[in-house]
């Protein structure tokens, strides 16, 4: 990786800021509180975002809304650009986030930028939801940090590098294969007792398997008992039904003696029925003869409707013309009143034009009130004569009623008279049909005496039927108890396979779970003495072999920097122990500058070692330094000369406010502050 430039937009105290960066060693240079360590910061904030109890207020300009970082860099022949950006609202939060590769751009959330920065880095995926602890260790620590893993405890410090080396997965390994023990115990405590009943188990299986041989020999037996007492009751039933038969024949007869009597009755109740018919008639006959008729009376009745019917339309002729005199008579009063009211209003003639005088309007009035007079007096006339028109034509309408009234019962009596002969001709016929059913009712007679002396015979097969019945009873009775019998077996022998059949299954289930608490036994063993041991002996070994290149390293570039007046080493847990003529001298005994050594020389050193562990990630030529020099004599600043030809990293970058520094890098970049606002200086 290689980083090309950095735009800094109102971070910390940076208003609008662009810094290049160019291969080989770059000093950021300036006055402490200039600004060199914010652009650092602006840096790692643009590859990886907020950290885990980083607050945004920390990196955005006080008094700004808005602020934000774009980095430009180069890795594995790719050019990527990332913005990332802040926004001010309750507290200080990421707002905006895009990267750019090879021109193509993509606009994506914080955590999906920063899992493709780590992508493109080649950092493990493991890193992805922790902090930038990775690129702390290899690219960029602040010196106090470094002191701080120092004066750390020795437990701290070792799962922290063994996470750091990678090789933490050796002790989630060890606690693992506990856990999987502690599981292997439980699950043998249970197939222990889970097989504990095997052999009993076996020996029910046993006993039930000759009970069940027992019970299918009885219920051979059983099923004989059954078939011979079926064929019994069959037999039974057999002659039950055949004795049935004849109860059934004495039971038709008893029908039929039942519909002949029926038919008995009704032949005598039609004979009397006729008698009674014919002695009706006959008197019906007699009746009629004494009436007397003539179609004279009829014809006389018709001429007087038809004079009374044409009566009383004249009357209703005149009536209708009454009624239009009165009519006409009261329009004309009508017309006189409205004649009378118009006079008296009138005061000039419509005609002449002249006054009209009282006198002549008084005599115009007499004489139409006159007419009037004379009009509703003949009305009064009138209205008398339509009221006895009325009176004649209700008493003409009451004759015609009566006299059409007798024409109808005139009518009627003439189709009885016509009806005489029908009804002598019927009577003949009805006294023949009533001589006919008198001699079928004496065949019935004889009929029934010949079906009630068939009855008499069958009546003996009662008793023998009720004999039968009870026999028949008695042998399904057995049937059904020998059912009974063979049901209850073969619900036994059902039980007992079932039961059989689980005690097999378990018993096989048993053997299984022996076979697999065999199994967890040898993995047990296997797990304890040979797994654990040999991955206790591996992190062991490379423990030893990372302390020991770590070791080597570390003293390397501490002597660099410290004369050699002291004996530096590494302990088991990489505490740093520094001894003086043999005497181990305490870290917070040591000067600035020797403290500020041992963290640089720890940082190098721990460079290397994660970059020759982790081969294959992408920041191994990058290396950035923040302050490395805080408390060095002069005489250790130029050390610094050695110690950086020796780094040989393809990109470099130094923040120092020490002036000698300059004289050390290929690049030098000055940074002041005017006004409050840091700035790169032309």
């Amino acid at each position: 990786m290689k980083i090309k430039k950095i735009t800094l937009n109102n971070i910390r105290s940076y208003g609008n800021q662009q810094i290049e960066f160019s291969e080989g060693s770059t000093l950021l240079a300036g006055d402490i509180g200039s600004g060199k360590t914010s652009a650092l910061l602006g840096i790692e904030f643009a590859l990886f975002g907020l950290q885990p109890g980083q607050r945004g207020s920390s990196l955005l300009k006080n008094g700004a809304n808005e602020g934000g970082v774009v980095i430009e860099f180069e890795v594995d022949g790719k050019y990527v650009v990332v913005e990332r950006t802040l926004k001010r609202g309750k507290t200080v939060s990421q707002d905006y986030c895009s990267i750019i590769i090879n021109g193509e751009k993509e606009e994506i959330s914080v955590m999906e930028l920063k899992s493709r920065v780590l992508e493109l880095l080649n950092y493990p995926k493991e890193f992805s939801k922790k902090q930038n602890i990775l690129y702390k260790f290899t690219v960029y620590t602040p010196q106090e940090e470094m002191k701080q893993i120092i004066l750390q405890d020795s437990e701290t410090r070792i799962n922290t590098l063994r996470h750091v080396f990678g090789i933490d997965k050796y002790k989630k390994i060890l606690e693992n294969s506990m856990i999987v023990l502690s599981r292997l115990k439980e699950e043998k405590k249970i197939k222990e007792g889970f097989i504990l009943n095997l052999e009993q188990d076996k020996s029910s299986l046993t006993l039930k398997e000759a009970n069940l041989e027992s019970r299918y020999y009885n219920l051979s037996s059983i099923e004989k008992e059954l078939f011979l007492k079926k064929e019994k009751r069959l037999k039974s039933d057999e002659e039950k039904a055949q004795i049935f038969k004849k109860i059934e024949e004495k039971s038709k007869f008893n029908q039929e003696i039942e519909k002949a009597k029926i038919v008995l009755s009704n032949k005598k109740e039609l004979v009397l029925g006729n008698l009674k018919t014919i002695e009706k008639v006959e008197n019906q006959v007699k009746d009629l003869r004494d009436l007397n008729f003539r179609d004279e009376e009829i014809q006389n009745y018709k001429q007087a409707v038809m004079l009374k019917k044409e009566e009383r339309r004249n009357l209703n002729e005149r009536n209708v013309e009454i009624t239009a005199q009165i009519n006409s008579l009261n329009i004309k009063n009508q017309e006189n009143e409205n004649t009378i009211n118009k006079i008296k209003r009138i005061e000039i003639c419509p005609t002449c034009l002249q006054d009209v005088n009282s006198i002549y309007k008084s005599n115009v009035v007499n004489k139409l009130e006159s007419d009037t007079a004379e009009n509703f007096g003949k009305i009064k006339i009138l209205s008398e004569e339509k009221r006895n028109l009325l009176k004649k034509v209700g008493m003409i309408d009451n004759e015609i009623l009566l006299n059409e009234g007798k024409i109808h019962d005139l009518n009627i009596l003439k189709i009885k008279i016509q009806d005489i002969k029908e009804k002598q001709a019927g009577l003949e016929e009805i006294k023949g049909a009533n001589n006919l059913i008198k001699k079928d009712v004496e065949l019935l007679k004889a009929h029934l005496e010949t079906l009630r002396r068939y009855i008499f015979e069958l009546n003996k097969f009662d008793n023998i039927f009720k004999e039968k019945e009870a026999e028949f009873e008695k042998f399904l009775k057995e049937e059904r108890s020998a059912e009974i019998k063979v049901a209850e077996l073969k619900k036994e022998i059902e039980v007992f396979s079932a039961q059989i059949v689980q005690l097999r299954d378990r018993i096989s289930e048993f053997e299984k779970a022996k076979e697999q608490l065999s199994y967890l036994v040898e993995l047990e063993n296997w797990i304890s003495k040979k797994f654990i041991p040999v991955i206790s002996f591996i992190e062991k070994n490379v423990m030893i072999n990372l302390k020991e290149e770590f070791s080597r390293l570390f003293e390397k570039w501490f002597c660099m920097l410290v004369s050699d007046s002291f004996n530096i080493r590494l302990r088991d847990d990489f505490t740093p122990i520094v001894e003086q003529q043999g005497y181990e001298i305490d870290y917070s005994y040591l000067s600035g500058g020797e403290r500020t050594a041992i963290a640089l020389a720890y940082r190098l050193s721990l460079n290397q070692v994660i970059n020759s562990v982790l081969s294959k990630i992408k920041t191994k030529d990058l290396v950035i330094l923040d302050e490395p020099t805080e408390g060095f004599s002069s005489q250790q600043l130029d050390k610094m000369r050695d110690v950086l030809q020796e780094l040989n990293i393809k990109q470099l970058i130094i923040v120092s406010h020490e002036q000698k520094m300059e004289n050390f890098v290929d690049n030098t970049i000055k940074i002041k502050k005017e006004n409050g606002v840091s700035v790169i200086e032309k």
